[in-house]
């Protein structure tokens, strides 16, 4: 079959290589446009256009999805089927039935729960024990489309979003490709989603990254897990603010919520109900750092009252 793949983030590469390497004809990479990355505001190619030039596969890189020069050099390509895996913007219409099988989409979870834009974050932050991945059919509403494979995998108790992202990468692209292979070979079954059962979740912000110490100690270690590596979730400290990692809930710990109750080679925070432990700090302005390292540079002290 003669592929075009839509994607560009890290999370969309592993799909691309299984494509490539199982011997289908990705005719064509579609990625968003270079983006200045980090303090340096570096440009660095995106995951998938590296494996694009890697691989001599024709790149597009269009300010949108609906560039009329786009949509007639696609329809050039011949196109059987599209993939789009993290590609960051809504595709139109046109272009969804551009290739003659239609377009077919990865999603991080075991739809219809966890539509929308940040599925892995919710699954860890909602406490789930198990989640997964969808190969779906595209169509105009948000992840609603029919689906015609799954595959889940549990949630480890201390995981962090980072960790599950890299793990459902590579399902995702196991998957997509026994989902090809079922779609070249006419046997693919396609089941409508179940609308009554969809859940959605919104689009990570720094915001919503903010630690609440009110909440309970299972609560902000979920939080502080799903925000790990991007975006941190932080608190307001007496050193402003800072990003915590590696949580560990302390049961029956009490103390004022946000109050600092061990700063001696650990840092133990109280929270709404029972406390919490932290391994790893990033101060503003700073590199992560061990917890340790940021206590012995007087980072914090016992009472020390840290906000939202």
């Amino acid at each position: 079959m003669r592929v075009v793949f839509w994607g560009t983030p890290e999370f969309a590469a592993p799909a691309l290589r299984a494509l490539v390497g199982e011997g289908f004809e990705v005719v064509g990479v579609v990625t968003q446009p270079d983006k200045p990355q980090g303090r340096s505001r570096e440009i660095i190619p995106s995951p998938v256009k590296q494996i694009a030039i890697d691989e001599e596969i024709p790149l597009f890189q269009p300010k949108n999805a609906r560039e009329p020069e786009l949509i007639a050099k696609l329809s050039d390509l011949k196109p059987d089927i599209s993939v789009v895996v993290a590609y960051g913007h809504i595709l139109p219409q046109k272009i969804i039935d551009l290739p003659k099988l239609g377009t077919l989409n990865i999603h991080a979870s075991l739809l219809p729960a966890l539509r929308g834009a940040a599925p892995i974050h919710a699954a860890i932050r909602q406490g789930l024990m198990e989640t997964g991945v969808t190969v779906m059919r595209v169509v105009q509403a948000l992840d609603a489309g029919p689906i015609i494979l799954q595959a889940d995998t549990p949630i480890f108790e201390d995981e962090t979003y980072g960790e599950l992202q890299v793990r459902l990468s590579e399902l995702g692209a196991l998957t997509l490709v026994e989902a090809m292979t079922l779609v070249s070979l006419g046997k693919a079954e396609e089941t409508p989603q179940d609308d009554l059962r969809a859940t959605y979740v919104a689009k990570v912000t720094r915001e919503s990254a903010r630690i609440n110490w009110n909440d309970s100690a299972v609560e902000i270690s979920r939080l502080i897990r799903s925000s790990d590596p991007k975006p941190g979730a932080f608190s307001k400290t007496p050193k402003g603010d800072v990003k915590m990692f590696g949580p560990k809930v302390m049961d029956d710990i009490k103390g004022l919520p946000g109050e600092v109750l061990s700063a001696t080679g650990e840092l133990v925070i109280a929270c709404g109900r029972d406390a919490i432990r932290i391994s790893g700090v990033q101060p503003e302005g700073k590199s992560r750092m061990t917890a340790l390292e940021w206590v012995r540079g007087r980072g914090a002290a016992v009472g020390d009252r840290y906000g939202g």
